[in-house]
């Protein structure tokens, strides 16, 4: 995997409260493995080249060349590229705003190929000032992005409106943090509540307000990324992995990680083996 990022922090928001964060290019190698992930703020993604797929939350979509994908902040999301025809791509992360489609869903992905705005133009420009960095770039590349959203407005059949996006409060951010780090423990909603001196019911719709997920739901995603972590990197036996996750039981862990990644724990340990082996064994 192939990747140049560069962030941008700068005081002075766009009319549009839009903020520049960050701009990355990237492309696909064999070396890169997907990994659904969120981030607080607005993405762009555009397809230079190649063609793959791209998962947000449970859905699945084909992408190619001169495709744009806008997620709001805290959607998970991954791309996966095709082996025969790797992806090259810009992604552009922008604070401050969320895109708020007609259709009320969170993300949207358009297909810019028989648009008469070139939108890899406005990609490619921003890029370019944030790597070059010559005088006045900051201004440009704001510009840049102002630019950019209102080709967006040209392109977009069904429309939108940007709406200011928030962050996380204290509380919600602290109890995030608790059970990053204490996901092998016995927590419950109750006990949330009095670690965060907030009311459960408001917690817990604060919470899925900010990050598109209960506190209980995302435990439960978190223990299954650590029990992936350990399935791939240990030998340890499926029921011990079950324990160091914080799962009550290896039935529960079996149910839940079924239900979220489609297959069984011991195939999914299976699977990563064989493809280390044949990464291994593949001659230079």
């Amino acid at each position: 995997m192939s990747t140049r990022s560069f962030s941008f922090i700068d005081g002075n928001p766009l009319s549009t409260e839009a903020i520049l964060v960050n701009a990355s290019s990237s492309h696909y190698g064999e070396d890169w493995s997907s990994i659904r992930h969120t981030h607080p703020f607005t993405e762009l993604f555009y397809v230079c080249d190649g063609n793959g797929e791209f998962f947000i939350e449970d859905q699945v979509f084909s992408i190619a060349k001169d495709d744009l994908i806008i997620v709001n902040p805290y959607i998970q999301h991954t791309e996966k590229s095709q082996p025969d025809a790797p992806l090259s791509y810009y992604t552009v992360g922008v604070d401050g705003i969320s895109f708020s489609f007609h259709d009320k869903r969170e993300f949207r992905i358009f297909n810019c190929r028989e648009k008469k705005a070139d939108l890899l133009f406005h990609f490619h420009s921003l890029f370019r000032e944030l790597e070059e960095k010559k005088e006045g770039y900051e201004e440009i590349c704001k510009y840049n992005l102002a630019i950019l959203i209102a080709q967006l407005r040209r392109i977009t059949v069904s429309g939108f409106q940007l709406v200011p996006s928030f962050h996380p409060s204290k509380e919600c951010a602290m109890v995030r943090r608790y059970l990053d780090s204490h996901y092998s423990e016995n927590i419950t909603l109750d006990q949330l509540a009095s670690f965060s001196h907030l009311n459960k019911y408001h917690l817990s719709h604060e919470f899925t307000r900010y990050y598109g997920i209960s506190p209980i739901s995302y435990l439960n995603c978190r223990r299954i990324e650590v029990c992936k972590e350990l399935l791939e990197n240990t030998d340890y036996e499926i029921s011990d992995i079950a324990h160091m996750a914080g799962f009550s039981s290896q039935s529960y862990l079996a149910q839940s990680f079924r239900k979220s990644c489609g297959v069984t724990a011991g195939d999914y340990r299976r699977t990563i083996k064989e493809k280390n082996l044949t990464v291994k064994n593949k001659p230079f």
